[in-house]
């Protein structure tokens, strides 16, 4: 049999801005979707109540892991050098 090879999966850390003005820092493999996911109330617990969500930054990583350690910073970050985090 032969082995089928995998596609590595490129994710993406992601910056909103939400409608009340505030951040909300996430990861996904499939940047599109997740946006449409949160736009439709569906998303994460604290983008819920503040649709519509608007994409100011991203970047894309080549695995899970990376794209949670860098999450895990940007999240440490204070709301003035989140957007700076994406330079």
């Amino acid at each position: 049999m032969k082995e089928e090879m995998k596609t590595p999966k490129i994710w993406s850390i992601y910056l909103l801005e939400c409608s009340d003005g505030s951040f909300y820092a996430g990861i996904t493999n499939n940047l599109e979707q997740r946006l449409i996911t949160h736009n439709a109330g569906l998303g994460a617990k604290y983008t819920r109540g503040r649709t519509p969500v608007k994409l100011l930054e991203f970047k894309e990583v080549n695995s899970h892991s990376e794209a949670l350690q860098q999450e895990y910073q940007l999240k440490k970050l204070p709301k003035s050098k989140k957007r700076s985090f994406f330079n």
